[in-house]
């Protein structure tokens, strides 16, 4: 059989191949979507139930607890996108015995490097802290509450990049389980353990962590027992060439969130200063910037849920040469993306005082920075799809590189360079008007990228791995 031909045979026998793109784009997205949003729970119901009992210092002490979420995350897609794309890559050219290296490698890598970030986390607990902006007043409740969630990092990246692995192995709905059970829990024990045991920050850490652990444990016993490849023990001995491609296609994710981590430092450094500087204070706009980036997250999650879905369905149909599957998938996400978008910047720019209390009660002067930043800061948020889809596309067709730039564009390239320079001639409020700013900017050149990309699709040039 020619090469030509065993794709083939593998296009028939794959629902990938075979079933229409939107059945799969739902199939795929909808408990992806659902995980991602239970998933942003983890910090939303801390966030509330910390609002209610320990006020305004506490949600700031969140804030700065919040690059280190950041890096969780970063390291589940760097091993979890990327091991994931190679998985569907490789099957959809035919070759399963290979594919099944990149998923064995992956979830040791995963669960490896959680562990390196957790003991590290815990070595330089204080100097983190204070390098991510905390101020003095906000130290003592950043401690208590990092220092017990940088336990459950391991599992949390475990569950969370495993669940990339399990919905490329076609259980989107098993990866969905994963997310919930632990959201659960954590939702379950909040209250219990910052109200009934007067726990405070020390309560909803410990909660968190509980609800990571459990998910972790079932990504686990799902990995053991895979549905459509067999891992065994010579598949999690890490291997340089997998280990390698797996980072390449994961790296676009990993840095988006990296740089969302380095941007997330320099605003609650400059939130801080610039805050001390105005009417606001140091504590409020610090405060306010953690909820509002908590509650854009909710939105965000649903379009990273799409961006999930629509991975398995780019990489395989790419892999097996199909590109006019690929460019229907990719135009299925981004008009769903662009529904959730519109409604979400709605939502902010009617609703912004409604949002905020539901985090609890606070000055004048903080609801009236809370709306503002809903208002200005999220105002192009119905585009900010675009860029993440996009990204993901370019990494599941095998092409990190242009993947990498378009996760950079908008928080290296443009944010953080506004968010240094504006405030010096209209102070905090330079902050807020860096956001749009800088989504506007890399929608334009996320935009002009896809274009060309899909045109090169259209003239029928054969996929190649870049």
């Amino acid at each position: 059989m020619t090469d030509v031909e065993q794709e083939r045979a593998v296009q028939k026998e794959n629902p990938l191949g075979l079933l229409p793109v939107g059945e799969l784009l739902r199939k795929f997205a909808v408990p992806s979507i659902i995980a991602m949003l239970v998933s942003a729970l983890y910090n939303i119901v801390d966030q509330f139930f910390i609002g209610h009992s320990v006020g305004e210092l506490g949600n700031a002490a969140t804030n700065v607890a919040f690059p280190l979420s950041t890096s969780c995350v970063s390291l589940a897609l760097l091993f979890g996108i990327g091991g994931a794309s190679m998985f569907n890559l490789t099957m959809g050219r035919g070759d399963r015995e290979k594919a099944v290296y990149y998923l064995g490698n992956a979830a040791v890598l995963l669960f490896g490097c959680g562990t390196l970030l957790s003991v590290g986390v815990l070595l330089f607990l204080d100097p983190l802290l204070t390098f991510f902006g905390s101020p003095g007043n906000v130290l003592a409740y950043a401690r208590t509450y990092t220092g017990i969630t940088a336990f459950g990092f391991p599992f949390l990246i475990l569950s969370n990049g495993g669940g990339h692995l399990i919905r490329a192995d076609g259980s989107p709905n098993y990866a969905m389980v994963c997310n919930i059970s632990g959201a659960l829990i954590n939702t379950i024990l909040d209250p219990i353990l910052i109200f009934g045991f007067g726990m405070g920050m020390a309560g909803a850490a410990l909660a968190t962590v509980a609800g990571q652990v459990f998910a972790g444990f079932l990504a686990f016993r799902y990995l053991r027992n895979c549905k459509t490849v067999k891992l065994r023990r010579e598949h999690l001995v890490l291997r340089r060439q997998y280990a390698g491609r797996i980072m390449s296609l994961g790296a676009a994710s990993f840095f988006n969130q990296i740089a969302m981590m380095v941007v997330q430092i320099v605003m609650n450094k400059s939130l801080t200063y610039y805050g001390a500087l105005s009417v606001y204070g140091e504590a409020i706009p610090l405060a306010c910037a953690g909820i509002v980036s908590k509650v854009g997250m909710v939105f965000f999650s649903v379009v990273i849920g799409i961006s999930q879905g629509l991975q398995p369905i780019v990489s395989f149909n790419y892999g097996a040469g199909n590109c006019a599957r690929v460019k229907q998938a990719y135009s299925l996400a981004i008009r769903a993306g662009l529904f959730i978008s519109i409604v979400a910047f709605l939502m902010f720019q009617i609703f912004p005082r409604q949002i905020i209390s539901l985090f609890g009660s606070g000055s004048e002067e903080y609801i009236q920075f809370a709306v503002s930043y809903f208002r200005v800061f999220l105002f192009f948020t119905f585009l900010n799809c675009i860029q993440p889809i996009s990204s993901n596309l370019f990494t599941s067709i095998g092409k990190p590189k242009k993947g990498i730039f378009l996760s950079l564009t908008r928080q290296i390239l443009f944010l953080l360079p506004l968010i240094l320079v504006l405030p010096l001639f209209i102070g905090i409020d330079g902050i807020l008007y860096a956001g749009p700013a800088a989504d506007f900017i890399s929608v334009a050149v996320t935009v002009a990228m896809v274009w060309s990309e899909l045109r090169r699709m259209g003239a029928g040039q054969e996929p190649a791995m870049r």
